[in-house]
């Protein structure tokens, strides 16, 4: 199914500009050929997300999502020291911890497909809300690993449940600047600051809405997961988040030889971030949790409407080299890409299993 709800504005104008990822050949890998190319934009308020469609994608059907997993129960992810090894093929050798840890959980993958996670997604459960902190592919029958993780409930350190998961429909993906804080950053500090430096400018964002004692208690959370599921707060979101998701256009009909792979997104005229997938499946698939970690920061950011350019946009898309690179590597199954250059970060993972080869995700914030 073709990405009709990002490209939801007929009679538009397009124009084209040509890029290329940048790729470093290794051995036995092949180089992916997919040329990015941003559309005219998609404005509500302060927010802007411009479509990104390629000329190639590729069939990434076998991954699994961690909200997929979560709900059939094929993944879990549960506290350092609660899980039981399976035993399969060899002996598991379990994450060794004295019990619980802040910056450290157990996952299962016990699908019989890789499972794609993304940084920025958050798991709801144990002791804290956790979210990830890195991209990563865990593979088919995994045995247990041990999951990087940063806490974004500061407060609470007592068990809601024995297991993670994700929030139903609306599973989260963190605002840009919270996942900034875990994949730039790396500080649990950073991440706890821009929670709560979060979660006071969403208070603020609905104090017109929301009577008083819960305009009390949205400013005196520390959780993020429990703030973004508010009421007052996930209408708000919603008011921003729907429009950019409904419309289906006559545009996407005239170029239904195209693929929508992701967007790059501005907030009160500046561009903030682009997400760019392997296919337009992986993208429909996290889309929902995506545009509303966009709108969320979009409504704690309030400020005067800018425009910005396409122009801008295919800029910022066309630059993903740079000055450093550091890159982590698990043989057969992925290698992993911090990008380093003047003012912003990239950071691509690239699947290594058979048959793959290509980048399935790219994340690109600007600092």
């Amino acid at each position: 199914m073709k990405f009709s709800w990002l490209l939801a504005v007929a009679g538009m104008a397009v124009t084209w500009g040509a890029m290329r990822i940048p790729w470093t050949a290794q051995a036995g890998e092949a180089a992916p050929n997919a040329d990015l190319k941003v559309l005219a934009p998609i404005q509500h308020g302060n927010l802007t997300v411009f479509p990104i469609v390629a000329s190639k994608t590729h069939d990434t059907r076998e991954f699994l999502t961690l909200d997929e997993g979560l709900r059939s129960g094929e993944v879990i992810v549960t506290e350092m020291g609660q899980i039981q090894p399976m035993m399969r093929r060899r002996p598991v050798q379990l994450p060794h911890g004295d019990g619980a840890q802040v910056n450290r959980l157990v996952l299962v993958n016990n699908s019989k497909r890789p499972l794609l996670l993304l940084a920025g997604e958050i798991v709801t459960g144990g002791k804290q809300d956790r979210v990830i902190g890195k991209d990563r592919i865990v593979p088919a029958e995994s045995d247990p690993i041990d999951l990087g993780v940063f806490c974004v409930e500061p407060g609470r350190w007592v068990a809601s449940s024995d297991q993670f998961r994700s929030r139903d429909s609306y599973a989260y993906m963190a605002a840009p600047a919270v996942r900034k804080g875990a994949m730039a950053d790396k500080d649990q500090h950073k991440v706890w600051a821009e929670v709560q430096n979060n979660n006071s400018l969403t208070a603020e964002a609905v104090a017109g809405q929301a009577p008083a004692p819960v305009q009390a208690e949205l400013r005196g959370a520390t959780s993020y997961a429990r703030v973004q599921e508010n009421t007052h707060v996930k209408e708000a979101i919603d008011s921003v988040a729907a429009p950019l998701e409904r419309n289906y256009s006559k545009l996407i009909r005239e170029l239904k030889d195209r693929d929508a792979v992701g967007v790059v997104v501005a907030v009160n005229g500046e561009i903030i971030w682009a997400d760019i997938f392997a296919s337009s499946d992986l993208l429909e698939k996290y889309w929902p949790k995506l545009v509303r970690s966009y709108a969320a920061e979009a409504m704690a950011s309030r400020s005067r409407d800018r425009e910005v350019s396409m122009k801008a946009a295919q800029a910022f898309l066309d630059t993903l080299d740079g000055k450093r690179e550091t890159v982590e590597r698990e043989p057969g199954l992925y290698r992993h890409s911090e990008i380093t250059g003047d003012g912003y970060k990239v950071f691509e993972l690239t699947a290594l299993l058979p048959k793959t080869g290509f980048a399935i995700h790219t994340a690109k914030m600007a600092i």
